[in-house]
């Protein structure tokens, strides 16, 4: 209860201190109203207390007519120690939008320049300052918040000038239809937009169909609704209601629109035929194509689903009939599906019914499906004669005889005329026909080798007439069947077998043809008959091949060998065939000479001998050719032996070193020229002899061969011409004669750059040269050449003195 008490006395306490405060305001106020002192001090030459005013806003009508108006007069305390000027600032005044709003500089009056529109700008935020003359800022600056107030200025606008809506036929009251909106520019927190809806005249389509009013509107919402019962599509189609939106309520500014609400069908109405009953005539033997219509009536709406049909037939056992539905006129279109046959049945009474796509409504009267009776006419017309099967299949044998009755009664005419027959296409005349009957009969022996006649098949073509002049075509595939019409024959039937102790042919092969196909002809079977040629037999190879070889070694002369051979035909056919064999004593490469008697005796034979005369004459030159080389031999041998003991110690043996100069990279033998190493020699030790020409170079021996890369006029050096006299000369004798070799411009030097024929590139083999070689003499190994002989073995001591 204390503390009650203590808590009403301080809010008692509050309330006293507010009033207070808020006469000390009023009466400060009430010395200059239009003046708001938003800067005081309080004493003189004191701490300045600042005390921030919360300044309401200042409120301005928009549209106002008094113009300029006073809004506000501000002053600072500075006033009353000195000049004090004021500046505003903020949108209205130095922003857009500009020149609304100014103050006195002196007074501190703040006014409006134009009208204000709240619909443009709704509030306006400025800054106040307060300056000295110098523009030094004495206090700082102050917000004033200027509200444009509204007023109903703008009337209110229907979103669109024209609504649209659609509500069912027979809709009980208050169903929704559809909504309407509207809007107002006024200051929506206000009377001035506050809008209501109403409908002011509604109109009818048709005209007058309908008097009382069938629909409402929510005043506040704009939602369009049914009043009323009596929505029949049948009578009217639409409405158009005149609708009008005011604000304040409903009492101020106004604006109109329309709405236009069609009755939307519901399926209330069975389609009914009319007329019930038709008569239709059809063609025989023509079909899918329209013979006629039937109509229907319906009330629903056209191109809806409670306006379109579907139709049904029925009495059509055989499924001749089939109709379907116009989309655009609702009629049924009749058709034939299957060919009608006159002679068949003559007329067609078909039922038809009818409903809508779309099921009725329980508002439509319960009433049975409309239906309609259909009456066809079947109209009788020259049909075309048929062949009963097309193509016509026979099938006989190729070795039928001429007068064959083929084929019978193959045609047949639905309307009993009289049938004419002929042969269309018959490329080879086998074929022969009656005209009346049609039967067919075979004119001519057939031939399985005939172009015409393709996997045993003969191909004609018939035709057939009737007496209206319609007429129809068909094949004829005569089918061959092969049969067995001829023997087998036996292929070669002579040969030649070598006579005596030589059986390098023991036999021959013996291959029988026949001119019959599968299953006619392979495989075959041989037979030797006689009993007395029991010196031969004959064996199977294959399905078509034997060999026939004799038992016992033949003498020279003349064999007749028969052979039976039978094919694998049904009946099966043999022939006889008789196999001359000729033995003949045969060389020694197993050919019997008087075959190469024979041979020898024809153009053939002389071009042989001439064959044979070249190649003796060929090899009597390559001997001529051998014994100059083995003289020339000897006498380098014995050259050899008398001037290079020294070099070669003791042994008899001929060592050759050959310089060889290729013309070209792969010759082989034919581009080597080879360069012998006894120009090295003294020429006055070697000996003379008529054949003292170095092989192959037609130069003879001691005169230097030309250089072919470089200048034949310049000299070439002194060579050494005496050999040393005692054995350690020897390294000097080889080395001046290296020297002057060297140095010889008309001689190939042992170290030549040669140019061949370009080869590729990415070669992985080294160079040739010495003078890509990267090791001198000193370096090299020659235990290598103790392995090739004894002919190397010195050479290898020679430079390898270890």
């Amino acid at each position: 209860m204390a503390l009650w008490r203590l808590m009403s006395c301080l809010l008692s306490l509050l309330v006293c201190q507010v009033c207070s405060s808020a006469e000390y305001r009023h009466s400060e106020a009430q010395q200059d109203p239009h003046a708001l002192y938003l800067w005081r001090n309080r004493g003189k030459g004191m701490i300045r207390v600042k005390r921030d005013w919360i300044i309401p806003p200042i409120r301005v009508s928009e549209n106002s007519k008094v113009v300029p108006e006073n809004l506000v007069q501000i002053k600072s305390d500075k006033i009353f120690s000195g000049e004090v000027i004021y500046k505003l600032e903020g949108p209205g005044v130095d922003q857009e939008p500009k020149n609304l709003f100014e103050i006195d500089d002196k007074t501190g009056m703040i006014r409006s320049k134009r009208p204000l529109d709240r619909e443009q700008h709704r509030s306006f935020t400025l800054k106040a300052f307060a300056l000295s003359p110098s523009g030094e800022r004495l206090e700082n600056p102050t917000t004033i918040e200027i509200v444009v107030l509204d007023q109903n200025d703008n009337k209110p606008v229907f979103t669109q000038k024209q609504f649209f809506g659609s509500v069912q036929e027979f809709s009980v009251p208050g169903t929704l239809v559809m909504s309407v909106s509207a809007t107002d520019a006024d200051d929506p927190m206000t009377e001035n937009a506050a809008l209501g809806f109403s409908i002011v005249g509604q109109e009818s389509i048709p005209p007058n169909a309908v008097n009382k009013t069938m629909f409402g509107i929510n005043n506040q919402t704009g939602a369009i609704y049914t009043r009323d019962v009596g929505l029949d599509r049948e009578v009217v189609k639409e409405f158009k209601l005149k609708l009008r939106v005011a604000d304040m309520g409903g009492d101020g500014l106004i604006s109109d629109a329309v709405a236009i609400i069609t009755i939307s069908d519901i399926n209330n109405h069975a389609p009914q035929f009319h007329p019930t009953s038709y008569n239709i005539e059809a063609l025989e033997n023509v079909y899918n194509v329209e013979i006629g219509r039937v109509s229907v009536t319906d009330r629903d709406d056209p191109g809806t689903g409670n306006w379109e049909v579907k139709y049904t037939v029925s009495h059509d056992p055989f499924g001749n009939f089939a109709i379907q539905t116009d989309p655009v006129t609702n009629q049924g279109i009749l058709t034939v599906v299957k060919p009608l046959d006159y002679e068949v049945k003559r007329e067609h009474t078909l039922i038809l019914t009818v409903e809508n796509i779309n099921p009725l409504s329980i508002k439509a009267p319960n009433l049975p499906l409309s239906s309609a009776t259909v009456s066809v006419t079947v109209v009788n017309e020259n049909e075309a004669p048929y062949f009963k099967e097309n193509p016509i299949l026979i099938q006989v044998p190729e070795n039928e005889k001429p007068g064959k009755l083929l084929k019978s009664s193959i045609a047949s005419d639905p309307d009993h005329s009289e049938l004419r027959f002929e042969i269309s296409q018959d490329p080879e005349g086998w074929l022969d026909i009656n005209r009346e009957t049609g039967n067919i009969f075979l004119r001519r022996s057939f031939n399985m080798r005939s172009p015409h006649v393709k996997n045993n098949i003969y191909s004609a073509v018939i035709k057939v007439t009737d007496a209206g002049g319609a007429s129809a075509s068909a094949a004829v595939n005569i089918i061959l069947e092969e049969t067995n019409d001829f023997p087998p024959q036996l292929l070669p039937l002579s040969r030649f077998l070598c006579a005596g102790g030589s059986r390098r042919t023991p036999g021959f092969l013996l291959t029988a043809v026949d001119e019959d196909r599968s299953p006619h002809a392979a495989p075959f079977i041989f037979v030797i008959p006689d009993s007395s040629l029991s010196n031969w037999t004959v064996t199977k190879v294959n399905d078509t091949h034997a060999i026939l070889r004799p038992t016992v070694e033949l003498e020279a002369g003349e064999y007749a060998v028969t052979v039976w051979v039978t094919d694998s035909g049904s009946p099966s056919q043999s022939a006889l065939s008789q196999v001359n064999v000729t033995a003949c004593l045969c060389d020694s490469y197993g050919d019997c000479r008087s075959e190469a008697g024979a041979f020898l005796g024809s153009r053939v034979g002389i071009s042989f001998i001439a064959l044979i005369i070249i190649i003796a004459s060929g090899v009597l030159l390559l001997v001529l050719l051998f014994l100059a080389v083995a003289i020339n031999a000897c006498g380098r041998r014995h050259h050899i032996k008398k001037g290079s003991g020294l070099l070669v110690g003791e042994s008899e043996d001929d060592i050759r070193d050959n310089i060889l100069n290729y013309d070209e990279q792969g010759g082989g033998e034919e581009d080597e020229n080879a360069f012998n190493i006894d120009l090295l020699w003294n020429p006055r030790d070697a000996p003379p002899a008529p054949w003292s020409f170095y092989p192959g170079s037609g130069l003879p021996r001691g005169k230097q061969p030309l250089r072919k890369d470089a200048p034949h006029n310049l000299p070439s050096p002194t060579y050494p011409r005496r050999p040393p006299a005692d054995p350690a000369d020897i390294e000097d004798y080889i080395n001046e004669g290296l020297e002057a070799a060297d140095n010889d411009p008309n001689v190939p030097p042992y170290d030549t750059a040669l140019i061949y024929d370009f080869e590729g590139e990415g070669s992985v083999a080294g160079s040739l040269s010495s003078i890509a070689s990267g090791s001198s003499d000193g370096d090299q190994d020659y235990d290598y050449l103790n392995d090739w002989g004894p002919r190397f073995q010195k050479l290898a001591n020679m430079y390898d003195p270890r």
